[in-house]
């Protein structure tokens, strides 16, 4: 029979009880004990749900506190020197928790680690620190406990570990100048022995297969990096277990002949996002080695045409027979758990979904197709997932014919704004601000009285006048605290959005919504993106009223705060039926309409966050151009209605610059504001080389972390900014939204913020 395995699988559950458990530990409210039972049962669920879908391997080692890297980060005792960990003792939870959010219940609040995008996705990992000479051991046990958990509970485990290549290029060190310094290459003489000490270990716990993930060799590679492979690989062999190295997110190309004779059992590829690299490693393969084909979607949650995919399969199960594995593309981290709790989906939709329990039934039907051993009952499932992909082609939902139309005739929108200089002095003139201008990104804290009005609202307990009481009177609380702390351009908070995504898709034509579609995007932060299915169309002013509303109580300009089209497509599930560009435009011209009403309701300044923009960027550079051409079209074709004297903003956050600088300035935003406290400034670098021609604002507020940084920290950073770019195109900000963050750590945070900014004008 063909082998069926998972890469990996969702941790946080599928109630969030994860996360739950999490932010009841770090605020006291919960013992560690209890956070540690949280996470074996959590475990155990999981592997008993992957058991019952048949898998022939249980992934362990897919389970993290916070994230995947910095487990294994931690597991090799990479703990930088901030953290005072001890050179022999393990590295324990709570340091674990200090890396990732520079506080827990014990130690003593630090600096957290940087945190950013993992590759083409909205999930984010913390990046590892190197240091000269950086040493690695063997430093916490919870990966070999979680397999004598799982092996004690009667499965076949297959741990699942980052390749030593991919875990170098993803971390940083001041000695190193970016992700692709081959320097970090001369870590593998300490590091390569640990690697083989840890697949000692599993060998003495009975392990079999071993599953290595190296995503970085869907990326271009210099020349050090290919020439790594081989050694890597020969080390690692010595250790007499199967390697099944895994590779993901997109095709391999010329990476391909790296695997050449690899002492590897067997090989796992992305066959969704790059279906032509299965007959490229069947090529290459030897007589014994394995293919693993990623053939259901581990990014999206539409259902596949199950018939087709078997038919696609005939050959290289003719010619490969046991040695072809299926499974999902990737990990399942990146969908939600289960669509069996979506009860508010209707039945015609819901049949086109497919979550990671779902996943798991399509792999199980799939090798039945393959090995023609099909009961009865799994012919019925097939023929009824047949006949609702027919339903969904045949849809007439999906299509709107006002869209069609403007799609039709997008050619006549203008893009273009006056120049940059003739708009910032229309703007100066209107806005008259100071030096140094200071502002927020936008949502203030979301707190349990605001939650409980929309969740009463939504239950129908809230009518709907007393709902938009309880938002008025919170927009003002915001506005007042902001003129009270001397903040110069305001925003209203956001108090009435679940989510910058979901807010506006559920005002929006063409989107759907779920109840427990939760996704993790870093630690204990989980989002239910939305579903694009259709055509999107603006039914009705999504945000125009609340923002009237706050600037009529305020002679400061006040933000009118929308998310941009990029943003929205990235963190949707979007319809896989047309190009994704296409979608986006449509996006694009939605927001135009509310982006032009905003103006003409006398909103000043307006801010299209775009913190989705690099990570849309193709993993190939031969792929960049064609994707940043249509992604800045659509920025400038949302926010080109506007005159020149409206300020246009933008937000980016938790993404590297370097390589798509030029993009970055043809959107034209009057102001960008990006995250840079975590990074040091070092962000600027970007800007600075580029001589980026407008208006910046470095975040001087980690707001990831519950740490209050002083006035002192934050007038270092905007001075170390000073020094890069001209002081005169300088903002002052946070790094993001304050919607996670507490209202005593804010007021405190934003105080020091604008006394540092007070004290850069003295100096000016």
């Amino acid at each position: 029979m063909t082998i069926i395995h998972n890469l990996g699988f969702p941790r946080a559950g599928a109630q969030r009880e994860l996360k739950r458990s999490l932010e009841a530990y770090w605020a006291g409210q919960a013992s560690q004990e209890e956070l540690l039972e949280t996470g074996r049962a959590l475990r155990a669920h999981h592997w008993d749900v992957q058991s019952k879908a048949a898998l022939d391997l249980v992934p362990v080692g897919d389970f993290a506190w916070y994230d995947q890297i910095l487990e294994w980060t931690s597991l090799l005792g990479v703990v930088p020197a901030r953290f005072a960990q001890s050179d022999d003792a393990p590295v324990s939870l709570d340091t674990l928790f200090r890396m990732a959010r520079g506080r827990a219940p014990s130690g003593t609040p630090v600096a957290a680690c940087e945190m950013t995008k993992w590759f083409d996705t909205n999930y984010h990992y913390i990046v590892p620190e190197f240091t000269p000479g950086q040493t690695f051991r063997i430093a916490r046990e919870d990966l070999f406990e979680q397999i004598e958990e799982a092996q004690a509970l009667g499965y076949k485990v297959k741990p699942v570990i980052p390749g030593p290549l991919t875990w170098l290029w993803l971390g940083k060190g001041d000695a190193f100048k970016g992700v692709a310094d081959p320097g970090k290459l001369a870590l593998l003489d300490a590091l390569l022995p640990v690697y083989e000490q840890v697949l000692a270990r599993f060998k003495t716990q009975g392990v079999e297969w071993v599953q290595i993930d190296e995503p970085v060799l869907a990326l271009d590679l210099p020349e050090q990096w290919q020439e790594a492979f081989r050694r890597v690989y020969q080390d690692l062999n010595q250790s007499g277990l199967k390697l099944l190295l895994a590779t993901y997110f997109d095709d391999l190309h010329e990476n391909v002949e790296l695997l050449t004779d690899l002492p590897l059992a067997g090989v796992h590829v992305d066959a969704v996002r790059a279906p032509a690299v299965l007959q490229a490693v069947q090529a290459i393969l030897g007589p014994e080695q394995v293919l693993s084909a990623g053939v259901i979607s581990g990014r999206d949650i539409w259902r596949v045409d199950l018939e087709h995919l078997s038919q696609s399969l005939q050959a290289l199960k003719l010619d490969l027979g046991e040695r072809l594995w299926i499974a999902p593309s990737c990990s399942l981290l990146h969908v939600p758990v289960d669509l069996r709790s979506e009860t508010g989906l209707d039945a015609e939709l819901k049949s086109w979904l497919s979550f990671a329990v779902q996943k798991l039934d399509e792999l199980k039907l799939l090798r039945g197709l393959l090995d023609g051993t099909l009961d009865e009952a799994g012919q019925q499932a097939v023929q009824t997932q047949q006949a609702a992909l027919k339903t969904r082609r045949e849809s007439k939902r999906t299509q709107h014919p006002a869209v069609q139309a403007q799609m039709a005739n997008i050619d006549q929108f203008r893009r273009q704004r006056a120049p940059f200089a003739q708009r910032i002095d229309a703007q100066r003139n209107k806005l008259n601000l100071p030096a140094f201008p200071t502002t927020t990104i936008g949502s203030f804290p979301q707190t349990t009285e605001i939650r409980t009005a929309r969740r009463d609202w939504r239950g129908g307990a809230l009518s709907d006048a007393a709902y938009e009481k309880a938002m008025q009177a919170e927009i003002e609380q915001v506005i007042r605290f902001q003129e009270r702390i001397g903040l110069d351009v305001l925003v209203h908070g956001e108090a009435e959005r679940n989510d910058m995504v979901e807010y506006f898709g559920e005002l929006l034509g063409g989107f759907a919504f779920t109840q427990n579609g939760w996704v993790q995007s870093y630690g204990s932060r989980c989002v239910k993106p939305p579903i694009i299915f259709g055509d999107v169309v603006r039914v009705t002013p999504m945000s125009v009223a609340w923002s009237a509303y706050a600037q009529s109580l305020t002679e400061r300009p006040v933000k009118g705060m929308l998310t941009g089209p990029v943003t929205m497509l990235q963190w949707s599930f979007v319809r896989d039926d047309q190009p994704r560009a296409d979608t986006c435009r449509q996006l694009a011209l939605a927001l135009r309409e509310e982006v032009g009403d905003l103006e003409r309701a006398g909103i000043r300044v307006i801010q299209l966050d775009e913190p989705a923009f690099r990570e849309g960027l193709p993993l190939r550079k031969g792929d960049w151009q064609d994707y940043l051409d249509w992604a800045v079209d659509c920025f400038r074709l949302a926010t080109s209605v506007v005159s020149d004297a409206t300020q246009i903003h933008t937000h980016m956050c938790y993404s590297e610059f370097n390589d798509i600088m030029p993009s970055i300035a043809d959107m034209d935003a009057d102001v960008i504001t990006i995250e840079t406290s975590r990074s040091n400034m070092l962000l600027l670098e970007a800007f600075e080389g580029f001589e980026y021609p407008n208006h910046i604002g470095p975040g001087v507020y980690d707001i990831h972390s519950p740490n209050v940084p002083d006035k002192d920290w934050m007038l270092r950073l905007i001075q170390e900014a000073a020094k890069r770019l001209p002081a005169e195109r300088l903002w002052v900000n946070p790094d993001c939204g304050l919607k996670t963050r507490g209202w005593a750590e804010t007021e405190a945070s934003l105080l020091a913020m604008v006394e540092a900014a007070k004290v850069l004008r003295a100096a000016a």
